[in-house]
């Protein structure tokens, strides 16, 4: 492979900048900046010079071997100053050398996939990490990343080869008396992969809602405070208020962490009947959105009934709990009365959720799965017709190893690789 570099920090003047090189040139590259190799795995302070002895940098070097390091390959690592004129000068000189050139989005964790060093949902995990922006994304993309995913499927697969295997230990001796049964532990063990596969595709809906956010809609009728509630909820004017009703047309979104929890408030137009085509518009998309939202809080004022019927685990509250004598179950975006009480009933409601959360955390792993539960649902099919269609049911097992082999990156996989690398840094 060519021999890569790039800066792995980020853009811009700060405290230390780090300039990562790696491929089979990236030693000889280290000498010729260096003087010298620094010993392997420890940080030793050099003077970087370009070819002409040109001093560039007084910077902290570290050398891994081939097979040490995060790529798999010879790198070097240059924490430099970070001074945007030092940087540019180390890149311009490292951009002169032959063999070498600029790493594209993402190559560096391309590379260390395609060395063996993790697999493909590691990369996922490690793109979630690198995006993650509340508590909940961190520890998800962490469980990711740190293999778990790869493990599970692991063990799947070695009990689906097991069972395989049994099938055509059978197939083979078809003409000779078989001294055991293998149909009640090769059931025994597609029944156990498929009921974790089942188990963990359930949490992916929830998985995905950490990495993307919950949407929790404010719904109420019109001039009923759920743009003030906004507001305060997110402590910034982020929809217009006024004393005239109708004011929200369309769905005004806030992205917020609550709890730990990344969640977006949806601010939606007052639900009543109107003659005005532009209000109706936005009634009809705020209906559709509350409806698709994981949490609804419904704001009500007086003996008012909601204009939606409220779901099991929905929030209900009297609206302007700064007008009244009695503040219980009343919210205020106006004085900020209910507004703590809010915001951790939502943080109680959506934690609730998270219990069934596994490590599969994309569509892409929920679909790899389902495909692998139906392939073991028509090995079982086959298997209880006898060892007449062993031979069938062997290819069904086959099929949902090759799909467990997906989702790790095994195989299949080669055009997810662009759409997937593309979303990372330089330097990554």
């Amino acid at each position: 492979m060519d021999t890569i570099f790039a800066l792995a920090t980020a853009q811009g003047r700060a405290g230390v900048a780090v300039v990562r090189i790696s491929g089979p040139e990236s030693h000889d590259v280290c000498r010729a900046l260096c003087g010298d190799l620094p010993a392997v795995r420890i940080a030793s302070v050099r003077v970087l010079s370009d070819s002409a002895g040109v001093r560039l940098d007084e910077a902290l070097v570290l050398v891994f071997e081939e097979g040490a390091s995060f790529t798999g390959e010879k790198v070097v690592e240059l924490h430099l100053h970070g001074s945007i004129a030092v940087i540019s000068a180390v890149l311009r000189v490292l951009s002169s050398m032959p063999g070498l050139r600029a790493a594209e989005a993402g190559e560096f964790t391309r590379r260390a996939l395609e060395n063996g060093c993790i697999d493909l949902a590691q990369v996922e995990g490690l793109a979630d990490l690198i995006d993650a922006e509340t508590e909940a994304q961190r520890r998800q993309a962490l469980r990711v990343l740190s293999g778990d995913l790869g493990k599970l499927a692991e063990g799947w697969r070695r009990d689906l080869i097991r069972a395989a295997a049994l099938l055509e230990a059978t197939i083979d001796f078809a003409d000779e008396e078989v001294p055991v049964d293998v149909t009640p532990e090769v059931s025994e063990l597609l029944t156990g992969v498929r009921i974790a596969l089942a188990r963990e595709s359930e949490g992916v809906t929830t998985a995905e809602r950490i990495r993307s956010g919950f949407e929790v809609a404010i719904v109420g009728a019109p001039n009923v405070g759920k743009s003030t509630l906004l507001n305060a909820l997110a402590g910034r004017e982020a929809a217009i208020t006024s004393e005239f009703a109708g004011t929200t047309r369309d769905v005004i979104e806030v992205r917020m962490d609550i709890g730990g929890i990344p969640v977006t408030l949806l601010d939606t137009a007052g639900l009543r009947e109107t003659t005005d085509a532009i209000e109706e518009i936005g009634i009809r998309r705020a209906r559709e959105r509350a409806a698709a939202a994981d949490l609804r809080v419904f704001l009500v004022e007086g003996s008012d009934a909601p204009d939606m019927t409220p779901e099991s685990g929905d929030i209900v509250l009297k609206a302007k709990a700064d007008l009244l004598t009695d503040k219980t179950d009343a919210v205020s975006g106006m004085s900020g009365d209910g507004i703590e009480s809010l915001i951790e009933n939502i943080s109680n409601r959506l934690s609730g959720r998270l219990g069934s959360l596994g490590v599969a955390t994309r569509e892409r792993h929920r679909v790899a799965m389902q495909r692998a539960v139906l392939a073991l649902d028509a090995a079982s099919e086959k298997l209880e017709l006898g060892p007449d269609l062993y031979d069938l049911a062997a290819e069904e097992v086959r099929q949902a190893v090759r799909a467990l082999e997906s989702l790790v990156g095994r195989v299949d996989v080669e055009n997810l690789l662009d759409e997937i690398f593309s979303s990372f840094c330089v330097g990554k």
